[in-house]
């Protein structure tokens, strides 16, 4: 093996660890309280800037708007219990890890499931995308230097989260736990003293930006303007349901009993962010806590050069304002939960992505498991795509979460229609009461919960689609239609493969004629003509390229001083050509005896250095790649080793590529 060969296996090995058999799968699935940071981290991190994001908007009206903000928690309070309680109905209806585009597609239809498929998709990018810009955003405001260069910061977070993920689910769970448990603890700590402190003991407690006056942008907005921004601040805070279809679509990856395991913690990671949500702004409304888009215009009375904090790190600031460790434990976990929330996309995408490429909608690569028994390639592709949001946008936060929650909310509408339709259909055969009575309480909690996203998807377009979520859409439809064409080229190979038609010509031809391709007498050519021989064909030859009259009539001479008994035909070629005069012979072979298979025989030269492939071989790869099109004609590469190859033969025994994913036994020795 040769060194560089060795430092890569090195290198991977030990970044991805080594690889795990086929038959240690069960090993990897996630008990409730790993797979609750898995699976919650996005959920937890929208907690963070949804309840920011509720006062960005209300500020656009001046103070008195911020009035609103209890009301608008306590609606996407309300759609996240109802969302919450009609995916309980899912996983334990659709356990097999399809989640929303199973529920779709069962029900609906193929489009209607591709449909869900294309919105989850665009919307775990996203997911990515916004959880590191705004991590990024939490960290500048402490670290310039990550905030003159978040692109970069970006980019490096969203690398280093896929190489936690390339090690395995269960691995990245681990690495999640404790700032996803940080942050529950820490958020709901700094809630349940800042409340005690407030209402116990009485205590006056207010936000650095208490004083502060806001500049508004329209002070004379009518009641329909009114009533469009508060609809507008609503859907920014139902940033705040992302994640939550995440755990139906990893049924798979909990330990048994799967469904039951994952309500379960379905339910834990709604009663924590509804709890956290609801503290948030109720607490920030108490002490007067203010944020807006430009503080240097829009804030009244703030000091010169003042630089805004986030929402939590006011909270954290006002309530832990004589316990400086407290606050910077908030902000901290804070910033590790925004950073590791795109965790949740990498666990659901590459799920979601293997289940496409099953069903022939997406490439199949992403439906085979690495060596750690993850999804690599879709963990590679979910990486790639987030840094070109990233990059698009500049990180910029603001921009992308414009884009953010229609597509979670195509699917959340969707699969609740799905759902409907599924207990209807089970009524119709239905006798027993005791079923039915179930049966009839769980759709209407998906009738429910049906109306509620169906609901909050036109408020979400109303308000976001000029703002940016047109571009979120189009993603949408282009992916559709990509997939589409995808499984559109995978059917018909498939009708092509299965075709019976011509089957015995194909497998036993009248005759067989080979031609091996000869440049000059040497060992290489040698191999090549005794393979030929050896495989018995009824017409075999060997033709050259008379590119050179000298160099051609020195190989005539030659072999006619060889024993050599195989004919040797020189085909003229007058512009030097060599591909083109071999195609067109081989065509008229075929012309004169249509019947036949021709086999064209190759010598290649095997080397060990990079280079040397640029030096040998082109002309070989040339011919093969148009001889591949010529119907009725088989290519056959003879391979000649030369001494440079030997430093990257193996002298040990070694996993063939892909053996863990088909859990063989012991490695043999490979010849």
């Amino acid at each position: 093996m040769s060194t560089v060969s060795k430092v890569s296996v090195a290198t991977k090995r030990l970044l991805l660890g080594r690889p795990f058999r086929s038959d240690t799968l069960g090993h990897t699935l996630l008990p409730k309280r790993i797979a609750l940071p898995v699976f919650a981290s996005d959920a937890m991190s929208s907690v963070a800037y949804a309840p920011q994001e509720i006062f960005l908007v209300l500020s656009v009206a001046g103070i008195s708007a911020l009035a609103f903000t209890p009301w608008v928690a306590i609606a996407v309070a309300v759609v996240m219990a109802v969302v919450v309680a009609s995916y309980r109905q899912n996983v334990h209806a659709y356990p097999s890890g399809g989640g929303d585009y199973e529920v779709a597609t069962v029900n609906l239809g193929p489009n209607a499931g591709l449909t869900v498929g294309s919105a989850l998709l665009v919307d775990y990018v996203l997911t990515v995308a916004v959880s590191v810009t705004s991590a990024a955003e939490n960290i500048g405001s402490a670290i310039p230097f990550v905030g003159e260069h978040k692109v970069w910061f970006c980019v490096g977070a969203i690398m280093l989260l896929a190489a936690v993920n390339l090690r395995g689910i269960k691995e990245s769970g681990a690495v999640l736990a404790i700032p996803t448990y940080g942050f529950i603890i820490g958020v709901l700590g700094m809630l349940i003293w800042g409340f005690t402190e407030i209402y116990v003991l009485g205590q006056d407690i207010h936000s650095e930006t208490a004083d502060f006056g806001i500049v508004p942008e329209q002070d004379d907005l009518t009641a329909l303007a009114l009533i469009f921004l508060v609809a507008r601040s609503f859907s920014s805070g139902c940033a705040a349901l992302t994640g939550v279809e995440a755990i139906s679509n990893g049924v798979p990856a909990f330990r048994k009993p799967k469904s039951r395991n994952a309500a379960t913690t379905l339910l834990l990671l709604g009663a924590f962010s509804i709890t956290l949500l609801m503290g948030i702004v109720l607490l920030a409304e108490k002490i007067g806590a203010k944020y807006v888009m430009n503080p240097a215009q829009d804030l009244v009375g703030a000091p010169e050069g003042y630089q805004q904090k986030a929402m939590i790190a006011q909270l954290a600031h006002a309530v832990f304002d004589s316990f400086p460790p407290a606050f910077f434990f908030v902000t901290t976990v804070t910033a590790l939960i925004l950073l590791l929330a795109a965790n949740t996309a990498f666990n659901g995408f590459p799920v979601l992505g293997s289940v496409l490429a099953q069903d022939r909608y997406l490439p199949r690569q992403l439906h085979t498991r690495g060596d750690r028994l993850a999804f690599s390639n879709g963990i590679l592709f979910l990486a790639i795509a987030a840094i070109i949001f990233v990059v698009a946008f500049g990180a910029q936060v603001t921009a992308l979460i414009q884009l953010y929650i229609v597509g979670v909310f195509v699917s959340f509408t969707l699969s609740q229609t799905g759902m409907v339709r599924h207990w209807t259909r089970l009524l119709r055969t239905e006798t027993d009461p005791n079923a039915r009575r179930r049966m009839m309480q769980s759709r209407v909690v998906n009738t429910v919960g049906l109306v509620m996203t169906a609901t909050v998807l036109v408020v979400v377009l109303l308000t976001k689609f000029t703002e940016g979520a047109y571009i979120a859409v189009i993603a949408m439809v282009s992916l559709f239609v990509m997939m589409k064409l995808i499984h559109h080229h995978y059917a018909s190979v498939q009708r092509e493969l299965d075709r019976a038609e011509d089957d015995d010509e194909a497998v036993l031809p009248s005759r067989t004629h080979s031609i091996v391709l000869v440049s000059s007498l040497h060992m290489a050519s040698k191999r090549a003509l005794r393979y030929a021989r050896a495989t018995r064909p009824d017409v075999l030859e060997a033709i050259t390229v008379n590119v050179d009259d000298r160099d051609t009539r020195k190989l005539v001479s030659e072999w006619e001083a060889s024993d050599i008994t195989v004919p040797l035909k020189v085909i003229a070629s007058p512009y030097r050509e060599i591909t083109r005069p071999v195609i067109e012979y081989v065509r008229r072979v075929r012309r004169e005896s249509p019947r036949d298979v021709v086999t064209v025989f190759i010598p290649e030269y095997v080397v060990g250095h990079w280079w040397e492939q640029i030096l040998h071989n082109q002309s070989a790869l040339r011919l093969k790649g148009r001889l591949l099109f010529e119907p009725g004609v088989m290519v056959t590469s003879v391979p000649w080793q030369l001494t440079s190859s030997d430093r990257r033969k193996e002298d040990r025994a070694y996993w063939a590529p892909g053996e863990t994913r088909r859990a063989l036994g012991e490695p043999e020795r490979r010849l």
